[in-house]
């Protein structure tokens, strides 16, 4: 998101300043944002990046290091956890019996908050969605919604604020309707070997000295250190359809 990447700019670089001189000296002095996501998060140098719950659980953990999880502060939610929102458009009065009869857009199949958590969610009423459409991204999936290629989307509520925050116009095209049950939420991983508890530490610290107004741009406040099998022990959703 455009309107958050100078603050992500600058988030780190007060977490690579509290980083030990050893850390620091492996530490890219800007972000990554140029290479295939798997890439990063299973390259053997990989000091810190960010996944989703889902990769994690059923792909990664074997071969990363868990180091934290971000603290949101979301409503209901407890510390490290996070939940998604279920979004229509404006003026659409359907309620989940009828919608999952239309079209779902999901970012992808390994998303924790865009495809597991929604379609757990509907399960736990005795639906699943009848027509799906992949789109890449939450992004993609909000504007599938306001623009009436898809009916219903479940949306990271961290992603959903963001948009609140930087493209109100769109977010006043959207009903948040309906919210899933909060799991962990997107965790910090390193590559074996590497110092967890160390980088954990650079990070709360990193997050702590930014001003307020980055903390509120990024929705992030804090960390948690939650065991791996707050992921894992999670099921694994089925495949979509499409």
């Amino acid at each position: 998101m455009p309107w958050a990447q100078a603050a992500n700019d600058r988030l780190w670089q007060a977490v690579r300043a509290h980083m030990p001189s050893d850390l620091q000296s492996k530490a890219p002095e800007t972000l990554t944002r140029d290479r295939d996501l798997w890439q990063v998060w299973q390259a053997p140098d990989l000091l810190l990046a960010q996944t989703c719950g889902l990769p994690f659980r059923a792909r990664l953990h074997a071969g990363v290091t868990l180091v934290a999880s971000p603290d949101h502060r979301l409503p209901g939610c407890p510390p490290g956890h996070y939940r998604s929102t279920l979004i229509r458009r404006q003026g659409d009065t359907r309620d989940l019996p009828a919608l999952v009869k239309s079209v779902m857009a999901y970012n992808e199949p390994l998303s924790q908050s865009g495809w597991a958590a929604p379609v757990a969610h509907l399960a736990g009423l005795g639906l699943e969605p009848e027509a799906t459409l992949r789109t890449g991204a939450h992004h993609a999936s909000i504007r599938a919604v306001a623009g009436g290629q898809a009916d219903f989307a479940a949306i990271d509520a961290v992603t959903w604020a963001m948009v609140v925050d930087g493209q109100p116009d769109l977010a006043a095209r959207i009903y948040p309707f309906d919210q899933t049950a909060p799991t962990p939420a997107l965790p910090y991983i390193t590559a074996p070997g590497q110092e967890g508890e160390t980088l954990a530490t650079a990070l709360a610290q990193g997050i702590a000295a930014l001003s307020p107004q980055d903390r509120a741009t990024l929705h992030l406040h804090g960390i948690t250190r939650l065991p791996a099998t707050a992921y894992t022990a999670l099921p694994l959703p089925p495949a979509p359809k499409d």
